[in-house]
């Protein structure tokens, strides 16, 4: 049995769309934990004598609601309870309001087609109102999506896709295990940034590229606006959506709704997840599916995934029909704050990474940050690796921000994360603005880390992810920078602080690799950075101030290299 009397909140509930299997895992969590099981729609059958469906029947879903609201207003005033709530309870700010107080809230997902099974395997289908009309499958998927980013305010979301109910009980009792005290100080994280007093802008960030000018729409919940953006740009007509297997999966329904809703003939193709199909072999698919589609010059070619799914997506627009407008969705945080903004479109060859691209602007950037939640831990801990490395080349404040928000960031809390990221994509706006294609070499600076950080991407054939191998990268580059009297201690002590806390590596043995030194430093001379057989080295001189140097002796980069790679 799991220490229950040691956490620092008295009571769980469970969230996520009806079919997750709340109820059923609240009895084995209360059960594990020593605590009781509650379960809303129980307490709300009790009060009025009759089942929810006949609540629903005789009074109306209005009515439904508000002794629902009464219903989690008691559940929050219970002690050492598992709380299994209606699907729709998250939805009111009450609600959520109430369960936020000394309480761990934790949402349960499952696709729709896996839901609108259960729930017609389950007995009582006739009384189930998701299971009435012509097409529940289409009902489940539009109701599901409209509420994603409620849901997404979860504490922790649990996937139950594919595991049994004790799994999934027993992933909710290692989340409590593993939650904190981060929960039980935030009785406002619940909250959507638009509802606190004090809401983050929701103003788009414009990239004033000299071969075109756009908007970087950074907020919570907009993959619901997706349609409506596009729409605002002047598109219409078909929308080409390329995605990943995983990313489809996951948030290719509230995408291709809003799509639809807006009037676009939305489909989608997934490529197989991961860099090592960033190739031109996968590229040659998306055309021959946009042949399939007779794709037109004028429709949309929407990305939706992380800097894989924009690279590769991004390449074939600019590529197929001698050009199509490209949207950039992106659902990772590596992606947001850096790949899906500047034009950078790019793939893979055997040799080395990006070899094979085009410098092509998007028409629109589209950033939900509520995507976030849905991340593995890995994957969100390595996009902030691109975020450390705008604020230590370009914004001395913002590094401050990072070091006093490490927490709340990690646990993606709305109006922190949206207002961290909007200034991230502010500083990458502003330098594209000024060096579209690196030619003056302020966009250069960019590249802080990257250096070392492609090489051992490319030496380790993608083993690494990309955030952690450039964490990895700027801390050669900082000793780099030490040794060619640039950097000072102090900086070298900063960074690697902030990256600690950020959970990144700062040594290859950190990530457990182990790489030859020499395919490293072979990989380097690839690196679209070197010019004339020099490598362009991006150093820091203070937080928020970097130089390029091009006069670094390789005696010392070799040292380095290899000492980070020990």
């Amino acid at each position: 049995m799991c220490a229950a009397t040691s956490l620092p909140y008295r009571r769980i509930f469970l969230t996520g769309f009806s079919g997750t299997g709340k109820s059923t895992v609240a009895e084995l969590v209360a059960k594990e934990l020593g605590w009781r099981a509650l379960d809303t729609d129980t307490l709300i059958e009790e009060a009025a004598a009759l089942p929810v469906s006949e609540i629903f029947a005789e009074h109306g879903e209005e009515r439904f609601r508000e002794m629902e609201r009464h219903a989690v207003e008691r559940a929050a005033k219970e002690r050492d309870a598992v709380i299994a709530t209606g699907g729709g309870a998250i939805v009111a700010i009450e609600n959520r309001r109430a369960m936020a107080k000394d309480a761990l809230v934790v949402a349960l997902d499952a696709r729709p087609q896996t839901i609108v099974d259960r729930l017609r395997s389950n007995e009582g289908t006739s009384e189930r109102p998701l299971l009435q009309g012509p097409d529940p499958l289409a009902r489940i998927i539009e109701l599901k999506a409209a509420r994603e980013h409620v849901y997404a305010l979860a504490d922790t979301i649990v996937e139950t896709e594919g595991k049994t109910a004790r799994e999934v009980a027993q992933a909710v009792v290692e989340a409590v295990r593993g939650a904190g005290e981060w929960a039980s100080r935030h009785p406002e994280r619940l909250l959507l940034p638009s509802e606190r007093e004090a809401p983050p802008s929701t103003a788009p960030v414009r990239v004033d590229a000299p071969s075109r000018e756009y908007e970087v729409h950074a907020g919570w919940g907009l993959l619901d606006r997706l349609g409506e953006l596009l729409r605002d740009q002047g598109l219409s007509g078909a929308a080409h959506v390329v995605s990943d297997t995983n990313v489809l999966s996951r948030h290719g329904d509230r995408a291709l709704l809003s799509l639809r809703r807006a009037g676009f003939d939305a489909e989608a193709f997934a490529i197989e997840a991961g860099e090592e199909h960033k190739r031109l072999e996968t590229a040659a698919r998306v055309y021959d599916w946009l042949v399939s589609r007779r794709a037109e010059r004028g429709q949309a070619i929407v990305a939706l995934g992380g800097g894989v799914v924009g690279d590769l997506a991004g390449f074939v627009a600019a590529t197929y029909l001698r050009g199509m407008p490209l949207v950039q969705a992106p659902t990772t945080l590596l992606a947001m704050g850096d790949a899906a903004i500047g034009g950078k479109t790019a793939v893979d060859h055997r040799e080395g990474k990006n070899l094979i691209g085009a410098f092509y602007q998007p028409r629109l950037v589209v950033e939900d940050v509520s995507a976030l939640k849905t991340l593995p831990h890995r994957l969100l801990i390595e996009g902030f690796a691109e975020v450390i490395k705008h604020a230590l080349i370009l914004d001395a404040q913002l590094l401050d921000d990072l070091e006093s928000h490490v927490d709340d960031l990690l646990h993606i809390e709305p109006a922190t994360t949206v207002d961290v990221l909007r200034r991230s994509v502010a500083i990458k706006a502003s330098i594209v603005a000024q060096d579209e294609r690196e030619t003056t070499g302020l966009r250069a600076l960019l590249n802080y880390g990257h250096t070392t950080g492609h090489a051992i991407e490319a030496a380790a054939a993608y083993a690494i992810g990309h955030g952690a191998a450039d964490a990895i990268g700027m801390m050669a580059a900082a000793e780099i920078g030490r040794r060619a009297g640039v950097t000072t201690q102090h900086v070298i002590d900063r960074q690697r602080a902030v990256l600690e806390r950020f959970g990144l590596p700062l040594r290859a043995r950190d990530a457990g690799l182990s790489l030859d030194a020499d395919a490293v430093l072979d990989a380097m001379t690839l690196d679209k950075k070197v010019t004339d057989g020099t490598i362009r080295w991006v150093l820091v001189e203070d937080a928020g101030r970097a130089v390029l140097r091009s006069d670094v002796s390789m005696d010392i980069v070799r040292d380095v290299v290899r000492e980070v790679l020990a």
